[in-house]
């Protein structure tokens, strides 16, 4: 896949920034407990929802998108913010905000940092 289409980079980008979303925060342990977890019994869980857990991201997804997080390089400063905040489904009123732009100088400034992107 050497031809690559503004679509196509902006669901590149979308999926580095859920990938990134997905990943476990970069913290100090903070506390915990020696405690032995707590064991249930069957009349307790009767009535329990599952714990759902999102899976982890594959290594080839955290590949995928450490290379498209390397794209942002190209950029100008305030470019690439605008399109990784627009990849983090950031509404447009809080980024013109931000950096002081009207809506379409918002708009035009993203579609052409997809545009050196492509």
């Amino acid at each position: 896949m050497t031809d690559w289409t503004t679509v196509q980079v902006q669901d590149r980008l979308e999926l580095a920034a859920d990938v990134f979303a997905q990943m476990p925060a970069v913290k100090p342990q903070g506390y915990f407990n020696a405690w032995p977890e707590y064991f249930h019994s069957f009349a307790d869980q009767v009535g329990q929802e599952p714990q759902m857990r999102r899976p982890r991201p594959s290594p080839r997804q955290i590949t995928e998108a450490e290379e498209a997080m390397l794209w942002l390089r190209w950029l100008e400063k305030d470019d690439a913010q605008i399109v990784w905040l627009r990849a983090n489904r950031k509404p447009w009123k809080p980024i013109c905000w931000q950096f002081g732009l009207s809506r379409t100088a918002a708009t035009k400034r993203w579609q052409y940092g997809i545009a050196i992107i492509v």
